[in-house]
């Protein structure tokens, strides 16, 4: 199958929608399909083997400054191959972006109007191309912001398109409003040009369904899956060193309860006599959310435990597998519907238990795998008594990381989600068929 797959990069930070993108693009290239990951706004960066194409489409930097004004709305030609010099790119690619809603919203809204929007250039641009190559059997939308696209890569390409939903939902409802609901609408409204859509949760397909006023079974599932590579899955009942390590791997951002992660812990050292123990935190810290770090670092100092609080940073593929592996139990305990939930994937790869708030997509993933603990959400008291469930009971703690492990290698690899997604993406290439000879 020839696919075309339109990625969202994410400049420096490793985004868990590029590494999902990425890794089902490689493998079902693995396969022997053809398949062609095109880059939008920033090249990706990922932790394994980048398969995305090198040029860039919707430039960042153009983005913005069309957004910005009307002069640079029209071709300018000399500006515009340098915004999309590779030297550009490279150096804007070594900068954070910023990823805060209360700041983009009128970009969100434009974009989301297409070719209505401030960046006609750039759609244009995309058609010409896309006119230019060898039709796909289907093109490919990383997340229904761009669904302001579906109507003209259709017409350019003369084929179906499906549009992926990848938790986009939370970035969606922060926009300030007017831009919410306007940008609510237009998705809606979107919606109509395109073919077919694909959840990566059942409880994702649940929520956009009922969202977008779709028809039942209208939104497919292909859940997540991961490149198994390197992670070992085997777990010791105790430590040499007698340390109890909880993990968190995620991006420090308010909505991924960090902070509530904390305050469990230090929960969870307030009884005496239970032992040494560490919270150990990784993953990408935006610029704006530094200050919320730094509160998590005041509260664990306030309450004596500054040493026993550690930020590793932003670790590469070999770094994560490391730091995942030397844990006892792992938590990302969002305070939303967390539609996706890669991370427990990751954690449960490297046979960790996990507690998690029962909400959003942590449940199917938790019960399918049998791979940790499911708490009452938003509860740190909840949260410090899975942990403390767990370290009085070293046995049950490894049984259920290997009852993860396990179930992590029969459900939820690379290979499974290829395989899932090209019978959506077939199942749709098929009934636009039909739909074209009936017409």
């Amino acid at each position: 199958m020839r696919i075309l797959a339109l990625t969202a990069g994410a400049a420096r930070m490793y985004c868990g929608s590029c590494l999902r993108d990425n890794a089902l693009a490689r493998e079902l290239a693995r396969q022997g399909h053809e398949v062609r990951l095109q880059p939008l706004y920033t090249p990706t960066r990922t932790d394994e083997e980048n398969v995305a194409s090198p040029g860039v489409f919707f430039n960042g930097i153009g983005v913005c400054l069309e957004q910005q004004a009307a002069f640079f709305r029209r071709p300018h030609p000399r500006l515009d191959r340098l915004w999309n010099a590779p030297w550009v790119l490279r150096l804007a690619s070594r900068s954070s972006i910023a990823v805060d809603p209360s700041r983009l919203g009128a970009m969100t809204v434009s974009m989301l109007r297409g070719e209505e929007g401030f960046q006609l250039k750039e759609v244009r641009r995309l058609a010409d191309w896309l006119r230019a190559q060898q039709p796909p059997d289907i093109a490919v939308l990383p997340n229904s912001l761009l669904s302001g696209l579906a109507a003209p890569v259709r017409e350019a390409t003369r084929r179906p398109v499906c549009c992926t939903f990848q938790g986009e939902e939370l970035f969606l409802d922060q926009l300030p409003e007017p831009y919410r609901t306007d940008a609510w609408e237009l998705v809606r409204g979107n919606a109509r040009d395109i073919d077919g859509f694909l959840a990566v949760s059942d409880y994702s397909a649940g929520y956009w369904t009922k969202r977008l006023d779709l028809p039942e079974g209208r939104v497919r599932v292909a859940p997540l899956g991961i490149n198994l590579e390197g992670f070992g899955g085997e777990r010791r009942t105790a430590r040499a060193d007698g340390v109890f390590r909880i993990g968190y791997l995620a991006r420090i951002a308010p909505e991924k309860g960090l902070h509530l992660l904390a305050e469990a812990y230090r929960r969870l050292r307030r009884e005496p006599g239970r032992g040494p123990a560490v919270l150990e935190a990784a993953g990408y810290l935006a610029p704006e959310h530094r200050g919320y770090l730094h509160s998590i670092e005041r509260a664990m100092k306030e309450a004596g435990l500054a040493r026993e609080f550690r930020y590793r940073g932003e670790p590469d593929r070999a770094g994560k597998i490391a730091f995942l592996s030397r844990l006892d139990a792992f938590s990302v305990p969002a305070v939303y519907d967390e539609p996706k939930g890669l991370p427990l994937l990751e954690a449960m790869a490297a046979g960790v238990a996990v507690v998690q708030p029962r909400r959003g997509a942590f449940v199917e993933m938790v019960e399918r795998t049998g791979g940790g603990l499911l708490v009452e959400p938003d509860s740190a008291e909840a949260l410090a008594e899975g942990f403390r469930a767990l370290r009085a009971d070293p046995e049950r703690a490894a049984a259920l990381g290997r009852a993860g492990a396990e179930a992590v290698r029969a459900r939820y690899t690379a290979a499974r989600m290829a395989a899932q997604t090209l019978e959506v993406y077939r199942e749709i290439a098929a009934a636009a068929e039909e739909a074209r000879a009936h017409a």
